[in-house]
């Protein structure tokens, strides 16, 4: 055990080996005071430990858990990152989550978690503060239904006072569903790219982080300023307004007016009961109440109430509150056709006790459902008709996924880019790097940043909102990677702080520099964005040593079948972006060796 100073906890990392069922803490500043924290630490500690032949479901496998300087001081910087190898895609994986997590892990003396080996048997992580760690019997929680009891149990019989988080898996990490999510705190997900599954394979069930630890702050008269100042742009300014008021599925009715909604498996991009599944009509008529991350004054958590009787007593109702959002609704949603709001819950309510990413599920059942009317597959694999909007299947086909009954299910399991080179319809398998496609079909900006983010998500560099403010101008394809890149590099900085990139416009260069300097740091602006392109290289040199190739991507033949808001999209134009971003990513690298 290795005694800690009363210091910014930020510095320090907590190392766990499952195999050896031990620990140790390391001092790290050498990490955070060049890669700030974060993504931008992460990045370099999975660098360390991650041997770039891992089979991802190995115990060669390293997962990394990192927050960043403004977590607990400033509002809203309440996101922990992690970075793994994903199943899924084979390289680089990384998810956010919010809840109480970031939180917990700096209250409880740490900037940084990394996890490597596996366990024999099914256990938990307990981490309480002041290098007190435990590596317990999980047991009796493997195979329990619903996530949701899991976290209960967990925090019945954790006393430890002070900030509790609580990260677990549902069954579908224990099977080893390759887009399994993580929950914390019930109502937060790290869904993207296999996390679930990883823990799966290193037979962890679950985290339990506890934290009370204070935290310095060094000029505490500019510190009240700048926290009054983001607080106040918050709160008072429309700027994050439409979060609190109707939170992301404020954007279904928007992207269906655009025709941008992916809708049955993208053979359309408007679907024909887009107001049923609004997040309007939710607010309206289902909004049960609504609840924040720790330390942000917003509250885009949006929880339904959804009333139905008893099957077996008819004069009995049970209540259950589920979290939505705009990509849960869309995938679940408009992506398979279901046209009732209460059924888009039921479905993402299955998904979130299972512990599955929404996206990736429903992009999954979308391929299904179009290669099972098609011929490629029949009952025999599907064991049930697959039919647009049939909910009742689809509840049925999730339950497969996590059963696995036959090897079909088992394919399914392993996402869209799998079972599609197995049965057929490749052309029409939305994934893109292997990761099933987020819910804008907004033009080429949208595609191409699916491609070449390094998470292949929209939250990489916001294809979506330069597609959107592009709409009726001619879009050039070097100019737009350009953008597309500088985007992605600037929200290093955001993800290694590590903010809620809903906040982003709130925390400008300025802003992010003034409270650097409240905690006795100094970055310029200039400072900050030459760390953000740095670490953005560093993602892809990690990227292209996991086996990333640029002469890899590609694209569905779908994407250039269905009309955008900017028309039907070309193929040349989309092989110009990507060798233009080919050219850059070569003269990156270049640079630095």
């Amino acid at each position: 055990m290795v005694k800690v100073v009363a210091q910014d906890p930020l510095r320090y990392v907590l190392y766990v080996d499952l195999t050896r069922k031990t620990f140790w803490v390391e001092d790290r500043s050498d990490l955070f005071d060049k890669w700030i924290g974060g993504v931008g630490v992460a990045t370099q500690l999975l660098k360390e430990e991650l041997k770039k032949d891992a089979d991802p479901l190995s115990p060669d496998n390293v997962i990394v858990l990192a927050v960043g300087p403004f977590t607990s001081i400033f509002p809203i910087a309440s996101k922990t990152v992690t970075m793994f190898k994903s199943p899924l895609t084979g390289n680089l994986g990384e998810s956010h989550a919010g809840g109480r997590s970031a939180i917990a892990i700096r209250h409880a003396g740490y900037g940084a978690i990394v996890i490597k080996g596996a366990s024999n048997k099914p256990v938990y992580i307990a981490i309480y503060g002041n290098n007190k760690v435990a590596i317990k019997d999980a047991s009796t929680l493997w195979g329990m239904r619903s996530s949701i009891t899991v976290g209960r149990v967990i925090a019945e019989n954790e006393p430890d006072a002070g900030y509790r988080s609580i990260l677990r898996i549902g069954r579908g990490g224990e099977k080893l569903v390759y887009y399994s999510s993580v929950i914390t705190e019930t109502l937060r997900h790290f869904g993207r790219l296999g996390l679930g599954a990883v823990f799966g394979s290193k037979k962890l069930k679950a985290i339990f982080i506890s934290g009370k630890r204070e935290l310095p702050i060094k000029d505490k008269k500019l510190y009240k300023e700048v926290y009054k100042e983001l607080y106040s742009t918050m709160v008072e300014s429309d700027l994050m307004k439409k979060y609190h008021d109707i939170g992301t599925s404020v954007n279904v009715l928007p992207l269906n007016e655009l025709g941008a909604l992916p809708t049955r498996n993208l053979q359309q991009s408007r679907f024909e009961y887009a107001e049923n599944i609004s997040g309007e009509y939710f607010a309206q008529n289902l909004l049960g109440r609504r609840v924040a991350c720790s330390h942000c004054p917003i509250g885009c958590i949006h929880l339904a109430a959804l009333r139905e009787p008893y099957e077996d007593e008819p004069y009995f109702y049970k209540t259950t509150f589920i979290s939505y959002d705009y990509e849960p609704i869309y995938a679940l949603g408009s992506m398979l056709g279901v046209g009732r709001g209460e059924d888009v819950l039921k479905l993402i309510d299955l998904v979130e006790i299972n512990g599955l990413d929404a996206m990736s599920t429903g992009v999954v059942l979308a391929w299904a459902t179009e290669a099972y009317q098609r011929g490629l597959i029949s009952d025999k694999e599907t064991l049930l008709e697959l039919e647009w909007g049939r909910t009742e299947s689809y509840l049925k086909a999730i339950n497969y996924i996590i059963e696995q009954p036959n090897e079909f299910y088992r394919d399914l399991a392993k996402g869209a880019y799998h079972a599609s080179r197995k049965y057929g319809g490749e052309e029409f398998a939305l994934t893109f790097g292997k990761n099933e496609m987020p819910g804008y079909s907004t033009g080429p900006a949208a595609y191409v940043g699916y491609a070449i983010g390094a998470r292949h998500s929209h939250l990489d560099n916001a294809g979506y909102s330069y597609d959107q403010k592009k709409i009726g101008s001619k879009i050039d394809p070097q100019e737009m990677v350009k953008d597309l890149i500088k985007e992605e590099s600037w929200r290093q900085i955001l993800n290694s702080l590590v903010i809620c990139l809903f906040a982003r416009k709130v925390f400008k260069p300025n802003i992010i520099s003034k409270a650097f300097k409240s905690l006795g740091k100094n970055h310029t602006e200039k400072d900050l964005e030459k760390i953000g392109e740095e670490i953005y290289k560093e993602k892809y040199k990690l990227k292209i040593q996991l086996g990333f190739k640029t002469d890899e991507i590609k694209f569905p033949k779908r994407i250039f079948e269905t009309t955008t808001p900017h028309g039907k999209i070309t193929k040349k134009f989309m092989e110009e972006s990507i060798k233009a971003f080919k050219q850059y990513l070569e003269q990156a690298i270049a640079q630095e060796k």
